[in-house]
């Protein structure tokens, strides 16, 4: 057994077998200035801006969703009023979905997953009340349903009086991932992407502060792709993004600098860093040289980290603090641009007001304590972090082969290709575990008998009747011609090609909900069924 334990001792969560000594000659072939260069300067990897964390320091990101929309603005104002300077904001099960809390399909999941329910501009409107939108970077963990939830945004933005050219944060609205990994999509992938680009465009015109797009690795890596899977995948998503956007006339430097990726932080310290160093190359080289961009900013390959939440055991739970606090460490040396620490208790509940002002904590610990902010970049030049950093773009490169050789990234997903080497990384890796070829301490690894006492943070029972019952009396409050008509201006733009944002907001302005709204577009675009991989 000791033998079998020790077969992957030393091999990273990619694969690659680490050597025991890493020297110059593992590094005899960079070339400083092409390869690594100054911070702020192609090809960026040592970071996308010159003095990194020596001015201002990461933007601290925590979530702040759960049921109603008052409950979570209750828990944003109280982030904010601990030092949180930007907020996520996670949506229900319903919500994400693209049905009203009304829907019977919606029974029962109100409310859940640690997320808000948006039905309408009313909720919107609660969930924002008070928060300086022109102060505050949000974002909106939105994908599918995306277009509508910007529209909301923006209408609410507008009432409140903010200037829309100053409203700051990021819509996750990265369609491509979902049909690889999340599996929350409603419509085939053409119509989705076609939704995509009118966001990034009608952002790239009147919200120029406002990333449009998040493109997530993280919820490939939690799928269970490798980091160098999470790297790959994510990045030619990217480019799939560039090129469609291209395709609908809009130059690559009108909208890529506000193009933002989101980044997923597993136990492996340095395969962390490496990963994040060799994004930065891969996208300012493939940016600049296949795109033509000539705009800085579209060469800058900006991050959101989030530290692992499948890392996460229940048993022996405050072990967790532990995993997250060293995720975090190596997010910031690998120069993230935002972060959000998960809570030691994710695998048992939504977080508690005290594990979510710890994980708060970690990030501020690690921003005024421990001296990573002194300087930028410390870790480069290190034998082993740039040997790691090159094996990670070769075996990267390898992978676009790949996906090219299947005719681009919206055919492979049609394909089932990513679906299935994600779904071949995830089965290899409980493999593992269960044959203790990787050790998770408390899980298969100093194993103890414990009662566990934690505290669980549930929804309110009675929400979602009370959510239903505002729900229904919002509609009866409506003029149904009124609401037809914007039915109507919806099905009409979505046939055509004209952008479909402004019909949106002017619908939802007039109190039409985001599950007619998507309604109507499962009717036009007609829904997407998986086909097995196996």
């Amino acid at each position: 057994m000791d033998n079998q334990q020790n077969n992957k001792k030393h091999i990273n969560l990619s694969g690659f077998k680490i050597k025991a000594l890493y020297d110059p000659k593992d590094i005899s072939q960079i070339d400083f200035d092409n390869d690594i260069g100054e911070p702020g300067q192609y090809p960026y990897t040592r970071g996308v801006y010159k003095t990194m964390y020596r001015e201002r320091p990461w933007t601290i990101r925590q979530l702040g969703s759960l049921d109603s929309p008052a409950l979570a603005n209750e828990r944003i104002r109280q982030l904010i009023d601990m030092g949180a300077t930007g907020v996520s904001i996670c949506f229900d099960m319903p919500t994400i979905m693209g049905r009203d809390s009304d829907d019977p399909l919606a029974e029962g999941e109100v409310g859940s997953c640690g997320g808000v329910a948006v039905d309408s501009l009313a909720d919107m409107r609660n969930l924002l009340d008070g928060i300086a939108l022109d102060q505050i970077s949000v974002n909106l963990v939105s994908n599918s349903q995306s277009s509508v939830i910007l529209a909301m945004f923006v209408a609410a933005a507008k009432e409140q009086g903010a200037a829309l050219e100053k409203l700051s944060g990021t819509m996750q609205n990265d369609i491509l991932k979902e049909y690889q990994a999340q599996k929350s999509f409603y419509f085939p992938p053409r119509p989705s992407m076609r939704l995509t680009i009118d966001t990034i465009s009608f952002c790239n015109n009147f919200l120029p502060r406002f990333n449009p797009v998040s493109i997530s690795g993280y919820h490939l890596a939690s799928a269970g792709a490798t980091p160098v899977q999470e790297l790959a995948f994510t990045l030619a998503n990217g480019f799939t993004y560039v090129e469609e956007g291209i395709k609908a006339g809009l130059s690559v430097d009108s909208f890529a600098p506000r193009l933002s990726f989101f980044f997923k932080v597993h136990n492996d310290f340095f395969e962390n860093i490496a990963k994040y160093r060799a994004a930065r190359r891969i996208w300012a080289k493939i940016m600049r040289e296949k795109f033509k961009a000539t705009d800085e900013r579209s060469l800058r390959f900006r991050v959101h980290t989030q530290t692992s939440g499948s890392s996460l055991t229940a048993q022996q739970a405050e072990n967790n603090i532990i995993r997250i606090s060293l995720q975090a460490l190596s997010a910031t040396l690998a120069g993230t641009q935002s972060l959000h620490t998960n809570a030691f208790d994710e695998a048992l509940s939504i977080p508690t007001p005290r594990s979510e002002q710890l994980a708060l904590r970690t990030q501020q610990i690690i921003a005024h304590e421990s001296g990573v902010t002194n300087t930028i970049d410390p870790l480069a030049g290190s034998y082993y972090v740039e040997s790691l950093t090159n094996q990670m773009e070769k075996e990267c490169n390898q992978y676009f082969k790949e996906i090219e050789g299947l005719g681009g990234v919206i055919s492979a997903i049609e394909k089932g290709y990513f679906q299935k080497e994600i779904s071949d990384a995830a089965f290899n890796y409980q493999q593992d575990l269960e044959q203790k070829q990787r050790i998770i301490i408390g899980l298969n690894k100093y194993v103890q008998e414990e009662d566990t006492q934690v505290e669980l943070r549930e929804t309110d029972p009675a929400f979602e009747k009370n959510k239903i019952k505002s729900l229904i009396d919002l509609k009866k409050s409506r003029n149904p011609d009124l609401v037809k008509n914007h039915l109507n201006k919806i099905k009409k733009v979505i046939q055509g090609s004209d952008n479909v944002m402004p019909v949106l907001i002017a619908a939802v302005e007039a109190d039409l909900t985001l599950g007619e709204i998507i309604g109507v577009m499962r009717e036009v675009f007609g829904e997407f069924k998986e086909e097995s991989i196996y």
